[in-house]
């Protein structure tokens, strides 16, 4: 099967070529554009990846295991119980686009995550640009 995608694909290639690359970059290019304003309107990216548990992005920690607080002999906690504002989660996302070229960065990283959603968009989009740039006389046939 693997054979035929790809017989396939050079296909698909060969039919529509430049018209297929030029389909390719301009969904990038949207994509990259709408990601890029996203993240400058602070739209927290690493709740997004989280939710739909993208590997390597998911802030998902293996916390079942907590560390054990010392205890004295007699089962009690050494710790005396104090009011402790507890520490703030540091947000990287914003932290990252706040910086010079980061959100920029950022919109990058996010689009090669969403290449299986990209792809097919331009496999579908192709064949019916191709038609009208045909009948527009701007490429042959």
């Amino acid at each position: 099967m693997a054979a035929s995608s790809g017989s396939r694909f050079k296909q698909f290639l060969k039919k529509y070529g430049k018209v297929a690359l030029g389909v390719h970059f301009s969904v990038s290019a949207a994509s990259i554009t709408g990601l890029y304003f996203a993240i400058k309107n602070n739209v927290d990216v690493e709740s997004l990846f989280d939710k739909f548990n993208l590997p390597g992005f998911s802030n998902d920690r293996n916390d079942q295991n907590p560390s054990p607080q010392p205890t004295n002999p007699d089962g009690f906690s050494t710790e005396e119980p104090t009011a402790v504002m507890e520490e703030k989660k540091r947000n990287r996302t914003a932290e990252l686009a706040a910086s010079t070229g980061g959100a920029l960065a950022l919109a990058v990283i996010c689009n090669k995550a969403l290449i299986p959603v990209r792809v097919p968009i331009t496999v579908a989009l192709t064949p019916p640009i191709a038609r009208f740039l045909a009948k527009r006389k701007i490429i042959k046939k």
